[in-house]
């Protein structure tokens, strides 16, 4: 490009600055009107000329707004139950599980790929104490042409993004489960990452507290608990906030535990459990707050899960243990509870070991107490000679044991229980200690 500006003597009657200054507008404006569109530039800012900012809380130092949250665990640890318990007291304002006050009360944006709304979500909402006029289910979306169709999180962001500006307190926004917001592979950082980026920044846009809630991989216990988290590391990368749950299935004792954060502690933990309870003669599941744990997430579950697993092994080796005391015939509640203590054994881990082997009880008479016996084999037919042992038949007629075969010779029908109100008792439903002695 010629520089016109040259053939003219302006130096002799301008300074230099203001020479400088023609140049540039002269070439600014040969750009303007040549180029087709203007160059791609990278944009900067001086950071004196950013306002800082505190980050905003829903829950203090546990579910921030304006930021992507995970809520990850095992199967039956109640994630969806805990979210919309969170839910709850988002609408209501009431105290979180730290005893700390809910200060932002607003609404609540729900979406679940596998809970219905009319009885799952709602009941469980109901159940928590929610304020149900804030909270808003999604249920799908409209076309060009006003047709419903199903909400896509993968691809309707933009939508919903529309929705929440409209939306003056949308405080919660939770996304179950939040591997359907991305539509490529879940396991490939890079899908993960553009998927939800725009996710992230809807968040940030409309300073709203994402909850995505997810799964633990199978076969990653002991390992982190943020990279336990099913699918690729970038949900983690992404999230500035993990939230793990986990439950000793013996003791049905559950715990949810921070185990990453970007912008709070990064440690400790809250117990809880799950019990049903009916409002406007529906039943649903709730959450009931337990206490403070402390601890890394890693240590806290970990516990819990080791704790279950030496209930699992002892119930393992408690069944065989008992297997081998009945595998000859039947034998009396007391001579197997004195056995059972001797071995270490407790008595309602052996009525669990029952439970999972089927075992029979019944009550023989007044003296001799309750028996035991393995489930019944087809019987044979030698299983009436020699009998030692009385019952009481479906005729009403005595009965008879056969040699040591036991229970499981036996048919006891349909009206065993005229000699025994209760019939055969299920383990389950015997406690430590019964009146009238073992069970």
């Amino acid at each position: 490009m010629t520089d016109h500006l040259a053939d003219f003597a302006l130096e002799d009657e301008l300074d230099a600055s203001r020479v400088a200054a023609a140049r540039s507008a002269f070439f600014a404006q040969s750009r303007g009107v040549n180029d087709e569109k203007a160059r791609p530039a990278v944009t900067i800012s001086r950071a004196s000329a950013i306002v800082p900012e505190a980050i905003r809380w829903l829950w203090p130092d546990w579910l921030p707004e304006g930021k992507l949250t995970l809520l990850a665990g095992s199967p039956g640890t109640g994630k969806t139950t805990l979210a919309l318990t969170l839910a709850a007291t988002v609408t209501t304002g009431g105290t979180w599980p730290d005893g700390s006050a809910s200060n932002r009360i607003g609404d609540v944006l729900v979406w679940s790929g596998e809970d219905n709304p009319a009885d799952t979500i709602v009941p469980r909402l109901m159940a928590a104490g929610a304020d149900l006029d804030r909270v808003h289910i999604i249920t799908g979306r409209t076309d060009e042409n006003g047709e419903l169709l199903p909400f896509d999180p993968a691809t309707d962001m933009t939508l919903l993004s529309e929705r929440l500006a409209d939306m003056d307190t949308a405080r919660l926004l939770i996304l179950d489960p939040i591997v359907s917001a991305v539509s490529g592979d879940a396991h490939r950082v890079n899908d993960v990452r553009r998927n939800l980026q725009s996710l992230v920044d809807m968040a940030s846009a409309h300073g709203c507290c994402v909850l995505g809630i997810s799964h633990f991989a199978k076969g990653t216990k002991g390992s982190s608990p943020a990279e336990r988290v099913i699918g690729s590391q970038a949900f983690v990368a992404l999230a500035r906030m993990v939230l793990v749950a986990g439950k000793d299935e013996a003791a049905e004792r559950r715990i949810l535990a921070r185990a990453k954060s970007n912008i709070a502690p990064d440690e400790g933990g809250v117990a809880y459990s799950l019990e049903l309870t009916e409002t406007d003669g529906i039943t649903a599941s709730r959450v009931v707050w337990g206490a403070l744990i402390d601890g890394s997430a890693r240590d806290i579950l970990g516990d819990v899960e080791r704790q279950d697993e030496e209930t699992k092994t002892e119930r393992v080796e408690a069944s065989e243990f008992l297997e081998g005391l009945l595998s000859d015939g039947p034998m009396s509640s007391k001579q197997i509870r004195k056995d059972a203590d001797e071995a270490g054994f407790s008595w309602r881990t052996m009525h669990r070991a029952a439970d999972a082997l089927g075992v029979e009880k019944r009550k023989i008479g007044m003296k001799e107490g309750w028996q035991w016996a393995l489930p019944k084999m087809p019987p044979t037919e030698d299983a009436n000679e020699g009998a030692t042992l009385y019952t009481v038949a479906s005729s009403g007629k005595r009965g008879t044991f056969g040699n040591h075969a036991g229970l499981r010779a036996v048919d006891f029908g349909e009206s065993a229980e005229d000699a025994n109100p209760k019939g055969v008792t299920s383990s389950e439903n015997s406690s430590d200690s019964e009146p009238g002695g073992d069970v």
